[in-house]
């Protein structure tokens, strides 16, 4: 059963509706907020200003009763006392709380005379008689005739006030009804000092319903839009991402289908774009090549092989049948020789296999020129004696085993192509330890230099398997010198000849990342074909 969310759109739609959906929501939380906080303080102001307006009247000596109030729908005011009563209210008040004064109408009317500013004590001396001077004068009098005039004209700013309007003080919010109807308002409480009866309290409310209104509406907004809005952000990102996957669907298909056939000519199709599902097929492409390039290895390997493995069965089996039936003609040194012959190349059938399938090279550090002079020692059969030119120690770190082959397979190789002179040498150059073996006979043509390092191949076709060997000594040389971190290469001698040369990272140095060589990789079939017996 399919798991929800399985398919890599499935996620990447659900992974961008979350991210949006967060992000939506912290910017509607934020935006609720700002709006509710801009509005609020806007009727904060509105409630101040007209509080204000009824307080510059008190400190102005208007008439209580005769107090110019804002409209009362809007903006429900209170006037109390010092004592804490009520001593004005906007008309039509029915219900007030949040002001601390649940009274909705005064104890008794207004008072009709104006509020008398606090006596000030008066110094004495010559000052006080120059005050009563001063207090009736003409002039003074005439001053009150014009300040009576500038409050015809502008009450607010130009009449001067005997009471002191402070600054408000707090915002208490609460709800009022007023003439049957109810909100929710934002007071702004300012006191009045200097004046007889006080300080004098001014409540005058601003209506928070607009307020209420537009954070009401944009509620609705988001509730309704951000839902619609994060299903039109998964559906986009489900098409943008079918869009860009199809591809990969596509590469999926090719591979299931050539799984099935075991067609590994067949190539998964390649974008003309240059993004990452471009780069996923092209490399998938060369990954089929390089593993139909194995395949035909593996297969041509199995098939020299069991070539190679039938000459020499077939002639020790006549052998024996021959000397069954007439002991008289039994070879035994013919058989004895196909014997060894069979199983040098079964050893090297299981060194390539072990190669192959990542057997590390090791890090015991030998001197290579002593293993040079140990095995040329060891070679007193051969046909052409081996010069060997080792002077001092040169260490390098790896398998003495595997080594001593690539120098015996060298070795046996120029034997079988000198004319009279083959030679070994070990010099150190720079970082590297180089061990050169060269021959005198005929060399290696330039075009042929790489090919003779595949496996079963010989140049010399017309020779007999017998001294040309299978063809595998060369490939087994450059895959343990690969695995060793160097390289194996051949060139022309001084003499004419061969001359090949390994190159080794000298002890303590690091060696080079061991790639097997391409044309001889192999497969895991020899080995499953051969067994795990080791050499």
């Amino acid at each position: 059963m399919r798991r929800p969310f399985s398919s890599v759109r499935s996620r990447a739609a659900l992974a961008a509706t979350a991210v949006v959906a967060v992000a939506l929501v912290a910017a509607a939380f934020a935006l609720l907020f700002a709006l509710r906080s801009n509005l609020t303080n806007q009727a904060a102001r509105e409630a101040d200003q007209y509080s204000l307006e009824v307080a510059q009247q008190i400190a102005n000596r208007v008439l209580l009763g005769d107090l110019d109030l804002p409209g009362n729908q809007d903006h429900p005011t209170q006037v109390i006392d010092a004592k804490g009563r009520l001593v004005v209210a906007s008309e039509d008040l029915e219900k007030i709380t949040g002001t601390g004064v649940p009274a909705v109408s005064p104890a008794s009317p207004p008072a009709t005379a104006p509020p008398t500013p606090t006596p000030s004590p008066t110094p004495t001396g010559d000052d006080d008689d120059d005050d009563d001077d001063s207090g009736g004068d003409d002039d003074s009098g005439g001053d009150d005739d014009s300040g009576d005039d500038q409050d015809d004209d502008n009450p607010a700013p130009e009449t001067p006030a005997d009471g002191k309007v402070d600054r408000p003080e707090t915002h208490p919010t609460g709800s009022a009804t007023v003439d049957g109807r109810s909100a929710d308002y934002i007071f702004s409480e300012r006191r009045v000092r200097g004046l007889a009866g006080g300080p004098y309290t001014v409540l005058t409310g601003s209506s928070l319903g607009p307020q209420q209104t537009a954070v009401r509406a944009t509620t609705i907004a988001m509730v309704v839009g951000v839902p619609a809005l994060l299903v039109v952000v998964g559906g986009v990102t489900w098409l943008v991402t079918r869009r860009a996957l199809r591809p990969v669907e596509g590469i999926r298909r090719e591979m299931a289908a050539i799984t099935a056939s075991e067609d590994l000519t067949r190539r998964v199709p390649e974008p003309a774009t240059h993004d990452e599902v471009a780069k996923l097929a092209r490399t998938t492409n060369e990954t089929l090549t390089a593993l139909e390039a194995s395949v035909d290895r593996q297969r041509r390997f199995v098939a020299d092989a069991s070539h190679e493995l039938r000459s020499p069965i077939a002639s020790l089996r006549t052998q024996l049948e021959v000397g069954e039936a007439h002991p008289e003609l039994l070879d035994v040194p013919g058989a004895v020789a196909d014997t060894v012959r069979l199983q040098q190349l079964a050893a090297d059938l299981l060194l390539l296999a072990r190669l192959d399938a990542g057997e590390h090279a090791g890090s015991t550090r030998l001197d290579l020129a002593a293993l040079v002079r140990e095995e040329v020692s060891q070679r007193s059969t051969d046909r052409i004696p081996v010069t060997p030119d080792v002077r001092d120690s040169a260490e390098v770190a790896g398998s003495r085993g595997q080594l001593a082959r690539v120098l015996g397979n060298l070795l046996d190789n120029a034997q079988r192509h000198a004319a009279g002179e083959v030679r070994a040498t070990v010099r150190r150059e720079g970082g590297q330890v180089v061990l050169a073996v060269s021959d005198d006979g005929a060399g290696v043509p330039e075009a042929e230099r790489e090919r003779i390092f595949e496996r079963f191949v010989r140049l010399d076709d017309a020779r007999s398997r017998d001294d040309g060997g299978a063809g595998l000594g060369l490939a087994i040389a450059r895959d343990v010198a690969h695995r060793h971190g160097g390289t194996l290469d051949v060139g022309r001698a001084e003499a004419g000849g061969a001359r090949f040369e390994l190159r080794l990272p000298a002890a303590g140095r690091e060696p080079a990342r061991a790639v097997p060589a391409p044309a001889s990789a192999l497969g895991a079939a020899p080995a499953q074909v051969l067994g795990d017996r080791r050499e």
